[in-house]
């Protein structure tokens, strides 16, 4: 069984003063296969310490000095990346296809703000003044479980771009991923207090992060519940934040859709890292005249994936990360049969053969309509909702007819028409043709699907402060 009894401030890894701890268990069996030491309240105010001394040299570091820092971690990660994804295959469930690319997401992002800084330009002119962009201070990240060491990477190589020194608090459940980032971010040399690392509860570590005046700016990844409590409270002492939160998002076939290619490219879209996606395709909107059409599709479609073993390579869905989310996606279906959607494939139960893990039969529904709970709140499980439309403008309409907007979707042959369809959805990020990601784009959402950006210069400049100078 592995033990991590340690976090990570100002360059070593230490004892906890929490004693507390949390059992990792496999989705895939639900057996015991580590636990973590949780940090608490002492511990978080220990690593905000160590970022706040940090923050006074290295937010005087050069952009050569930042770059080099970047690459080697860049390098650290490299070194280590099978071991990475292996990693979160065996605690998270995450199946090897989507575990490989969200490490290579990982990397990625880390080299997208090494470019990024070649040709930015922190000092500028505005009218007859000089504007210099600091770093904004100590920046919170906290970062959830369904890609865990990609959003940390993503967000720490952005805060050191900027020249801000960090503190994070990953989920507890993904202990096992944070434990072996944590030592190739160790090899990297980073000064010490640069970034620290602390495993911990949310009402405890994030609640303490979140609350310290002395925490500059905070970015958060998860749960628009949580997000909303996160914003309330750093409003107090008026902390930068960036919330990217959760999604609903509508996936639009149009007339012209060719249904061979769009129903398979559409599919995976919706069952994504085993459903477990904010920007998962959970709405699919198909012309009412080809809905006959495009239920012999769907179901030829799912027939054909594995659900299973998250190591075999071609598993397409894994199992959810806990019981807890396994019960709540039964939930939800449970609630699409009795608010009469019809299931065209799947519904409640685990697969046959696979009883012993949190394994979901993925599930379609037809006959849904937009104001039904699995049509307009967050499933995070492989469970996909199909809506009918007659005209553009109606699926236009059901598309922006929810309170998020993180992500959205157009199949089409005419990808004009697809662009400008584009501009009339209320989403941060929309994709025509399949699921495309650019870290040098800005990516968050909509309405409560949260505040701010990330990537590209859009997140690099949320953690810098413009200081105008009139002489």
């Amino acid at each position: 069984m592995n033990k991590i009894n340690k976090v990570y401030i100002n360059g070593q890894f230490v004892t906890p003063h929490g004693t507390d701890t949390f059992k990792l268990i496999s989705p895939v069996t639900n057996e015991l296969i580590g636990e973590v030491v949780l940090g608490d309240e002492t511990d978080a105010i220990n690593a905000i310490s160590a970022a706040k001394e940090a923050f006074k040299t290295f937010s005087k570091t050069t952009v050569a000095e930042r770059i080099q820092y970047l690459e080697k971690i860049y390098t650290a990660v490299f070194k280590r990346k099978q071991e990475l994804i292996d990693i979160m295959v065996k605690e998270y469930g995450g199946p090897v296809q989507f575990s490989t690319a969200s490490v290579q997401n990982a990397l990625d992002s880390i080299n997208s703000n090494i470019e990024i800084l070649k040709t930015f330009e922190f000092k500028r002119k505005a009218g007859n003044a000089v504007v210099i962009l600091t770093p904004v201070g100590v920046a919170a990240l906290i970062t959830p479980w369904n890609a865990s060491n990609g959003f940390i990477c993503s967000k720490l190589s952005t805060a050191i771009a900027a020249g801000c020194t960090v503190v994070i608090k990953p989920s507890e459940m993904s202990a096992m991923q944070t434990q072996l980032i944590t030592e190739c971010l160790h090899e990297a040399g980073l000064p010490k207090g640069v970034f620290n690392i602390v495993n911990g509860l949310g009402n405890i570590v994030g609640a303490t992060f979140t609350s310290s005046p002395d925490i500059a700016k905070i970015s958060f990844t998860g749960s628009t519940i949580v997000g909303k409590s996160i914003a309330g409270k750093g409003a107090e002492s008026i902390k930068r934040i960036t919330l990217e939160l959760g999604g609903k998002s509508p996936n639009i076939l149009l007339e012209d859709a060719n249904l061979e290619e769009a129903i398979p490219v559409s599919i995976a879209a919706g069952f994504m890292n085993s459903g477990q996606a904010c920007i998962a395709a959970t709405r699919l909107l198909v012309p009412e005249h080809k809905l006959e059409e495009v239920k012999l599709l769907i179901k030829e479609t799912v027939a054909k994936i594995k659900v299973g073993n998250p190591q075999d390579t071609d598993t397409q869905i894994g199992p959810m990360v806990s019981v807890k989310q396994y019960n709540r996606v039964q939930q939800y279906i449970q609630s699409g049969i009795d608010e009469g959607a019809e299931i065209l494939t799947g519904g409640p139960g685990k697969p046959e053969g696979l009883e012993s893990g949190n394994f979901v039969r993925p599930t379609v529904f037809v006959n849904v309509h937009n104001d039904m709970q699995i049509a307009r709140e967050e499933i995070f499980g492989p469970v996909i909702s199909v809506i009918t439309y007659k005209t553009i403008d109606e699926a236009v309409e059901i598309a922006n007819d929810t309170i998020y907007g993180l992500a959205a979707y157009i199949q089409t042959a005419d990808v004009v028409k697809g662009e400008e369809i584009a501009t009339r959805l209320e989403a941060g990020r929309i994709a025509v043709n399949g699921f495309k990601h650019d870290p040098l784009a800005p990516f968050g959402g909509f309405k409560q699907s949260g505040i701010g950006r990330e990537y590209g210069v859009y997140g690099l400049e949320t953690y810098l402060e413009p200081k105008t100078i009139l002489i």
